[in-house]
C-alpha cells in the first residue's frame, strides 16, 4: 500500500477541498500508477475473455437457424454432407452417412431437417469451386450460431489459399488477437462448416500439423489432396525452419506460400524466425504476410 501525504483522503469528498486540490490529487494519483511494477496477464486469460464474450447458446452451438435441407456430395476427399438453409452453408461434415448428419442436425440445431434429392444450385457450385481451388466468399456461410471472434477466425481460415497452411499464431494476428493462438486453435475446434471452411490449413508455428477434429490422419489427406508436400512440411518442422527467403529478391514467406516454392534451391535460404530474417536485410513478403 503506498502512503503519502493523500493516504485516507478521498478526491472531492472532504469538507474545505476545493478543485486544486482535486487536480493535486489526481496528478498524485497517477505518478503513483505509472510507478507500480508491470505484470503479464495470466496464462489463458485472452482465451477465456474472448470465450466469455460469446453468449452460452453460442458456445454450445445450439443456436437455431431455421429449416434445413441437405446433400450428400461425392467428393475427391470422400463424402461431404452439406446442410444448408436460406442465408447460406450451416453445417458440413466429410464421411460418415447422410442420415447420422441429418440426426446430428437435429440433435444439435432444434431444427427440421429434409434431405434435398437435388441440391441447390448456389451449393453445388459452391462444392465445386472448393475442390477446384477457389476461394469460397464468407457470405456464401450463414455462420450465426458462432460467436464475433470466432467468425472472424473462421474469415480468416477461408483466405489461407489452396495448397498452403500457416500457423495458428498468423491466423491471431490477423484477427487482431495476437497472444489467442490458444483460441483460435478452440474456435477451429469448433468449425461447423469443415472442409469448405479450411481449417485443416492451420498448423502450429513450429510446423508441426497440432490438431483436427477429425483426426489427424484426415488432415493429412486433405493437405494433401490440395498439394501440400507432406513430407518437406515434416522435414522442414524438423529442423526448425519457420521462414524462406530469397537470396535474389530479399523477400522472406511463410514455408508454403507459392512465392517460397518458385525459389531455386540455390536461392533459398531458411530462417528460424522473423527477427532472424529481417537482421538478415529480408522483407516481410506481402502476399503471405509472415
Amino acid at each position: 500500500m503506498v502512503r503519502s501525504r493523500f493516504a485516507g483522503r478521498r478526491s472531492g469528498g472532504a469538507a474545505g477541498r476545493g478543485p486544486e486540490m482535486d487536480a493535486e490529487y489526481v496528478l498524485w494519483l497517477g505518478h503513483e500508477l505509472a510507478a507500480l511494477p508491470r505484470a503479464s496477464a495470466p496464462a489463458g486469460l485472452v482465451e477465456a475473455a474472448v470465450g466469455r464474450q460469446e453468449p452460452a447458446a453460442v458456445r454450445a452451438g445450439t443456436a437455431t437457424v431455421g429449416m434445413l435441407r441437405y446433400h450428400s456430395f461425392a467428393t475427391p476427399a470422400g463424402d461431404l454432407h452439406v446442410a444448408y438453409g436460406e442465408r447460406g452453408v450451416v453445417r458440413a461434415r466429410l464421411g460418415g452417412t447422410g442420415t447420422a448428419f441429418a440426426a446430428e442436425l437435429m440433435a444439435t440445431r432444434s431444427a427440421p431437417v429434409d434431405y434435398d434429392e437435388r441440391p441447390a444450385a448456389r451449393v453445388a457450385r459452391l462444392v465445386a469451386d472448393f475442390f477446384a481451388g477457389k476461394r469460397l466468399p464468407l457470405e456464401a456461410f450463414d455462420l450465426r450460431s458462432q460467436g464475433e471472434f470466432a467468425r472472424r477466425v473462421l474469415a480468416q481460415a477461408l483466405a489461407i489459399p489452396r495448397g498452403e497452411v500457416r500457423p495458428y499464431a498468423w491466423l491471431a494476428r490477423e484477427t487482431g488477437h495476437p497472444g489467442a493462438s490458444r483460441a483460435v486453435g478452440q474456435a477451429l475446434g469448433r468449425n461447423p462448416i469443415p472442409v469448405l471452411i479450411p481449417c485443416h490449413r492451420a498448423v502450429r508455428s513450429d510446423g508441426g500439423l497440432g490438431g483436427y477434429a477429425f483426426g489427424l490422419a484426415l488432415k493429412e489427406r486433405l493437405l494433401a489432396l490440395e498439394g501440400v508436400d507432406m513430407a518437406a512440411l515434416a522435414e522442414q518442422a524438423r529442423r526448425g525452419t519457420r521462414y524462406v527467403g530469397s537470396q535474389t529478391t530479399h523477400v522472406y514467406c511463410q514455408p508454403t506460400c507459392r512465392h517460397a516454392q518458385r525459389i531455386a534451391p540455390r536461392h533459398r535460404v531458411e530462417f528460424a524466425a522473423a527477427a532472424a530474417a529481417e537482421a538478415a536485410g529480408y522483407r516481410p513478403c506481402q502476399v503471405c504476410r509472415p
